[in-house]
């Protein structure tokens, strides 16, 4: 499929906004870089009303999280989605987990980094990249690119195929193995939200259903001191500000994915 004009524009733009061109292998980003690309005069020959107006993104402060952060996003998450809880590693179903550090920045370990950082749990997700690889090969489109930056998912037209699980750089997608109200069984349910089918895949939305009404993520609702989300594209906005003045990483910048999920270290 090809790109028109326009969209080529707000992709160059918001890659400029970030300064995310040309990065290596591993990205630091100091407190200001924003600011500081945002302020290039004729930065990419861009105008300023070809740029998004919004830009969802999110920043997790590492230094602030541990386990019983990571087990009440999850707990927030698996309730308000409906995930499935299975005893078992294979049949699995996440969209927002905790790991290692080494796990998490496998490819472009940074010697500098401190030790105890590394020793912190490092809460995962989808990273509702700007270049989505999952988008482009997903054969019905059922995963698909909002224009807020969101990738959303439709679940009736995913047809099981798992290109995007193979496309995805950060294994930020699950399969439904089983039929996943086996693993709801017991619980109560949210029911303003679906529960999915055997053969669907499945992954963090951003809660884009909340967003919708004017809300933020459930996750960065319930741990406010750790995590923060906001609009990127609007130099006001209360993580742009964070990242004013934090130094912050992205996962695995070098496969030009862009992600648009930041950690604080």
């Amino acid at each position: 499929m090809s790109m028109d004009r326009r969209e080529f524009i707000k992709i160059a733009g918001i890659s400029a906004l970030l300064g995310i061109t040309g990065k290596g292998a591993f990205e630091l980003l100091r407190p200001g870089d924003l600011d500081a690309f945002e302020g290039q005069e004729g930065g990419a020959g861009l105008r300023k009303e070809d740029l998004p107006k919004i830009r969802w993104g999110m920043t997790i402060d590492v230094k602030k999280c541990d386990g019983q952060v990571v087990q009440k996003v999850r707990g927030v998450c698996d309730y308000l989605h409906n995930i499935p809880h299975f005893n078992n590693k294979k049949d699995e179903v996440k969209w927002i987990w905790g790991d290692t550090y080494e796990h998490a920045f496998a490819d472009g370990a940074n010697e500098y980094i401190d030790d105890a950082i590394k020793e912190l749990p490092f809460l995962l997700l989808c990273n509702h990249c700007d270049h989505p690889p999952c988008v482009r090969v997903c054969p019905t489109r059922a995963t698909f690119k909002r224009p807020d930056g969101i990738v959303a998912m439709d679940y009736h037209r995913c047809i099981g195929c798992r290109f995007c699980m193979a496309a995805c750089p950060f294994g930020s997608r699950s399969f439904n193995w089983r039929d996943p109200r086996e693993g709801l069984k017991g619980r109560k349910l949210n029911p303003e939200f679906p529960t999915r089918m055997r053969g669907v895949v499945e992954k963090c939305n951003f809660c884009v259903e909340r967003i919708d009404k004017g809300q933020i993520p459930a996750c960065a609702e319930a741990a406010p001191e750790v995590m923060t989300f906001g609009n990127l594209a609007d130099p006001n906005s209360n993580i742009r500000q964070v990242l004013r003045v934090r130094t912050s990483l992205r996962r695995k910048i070098e496969l030009g994915t862009e992600p648009f999920v930041f950690y604080l270290v």
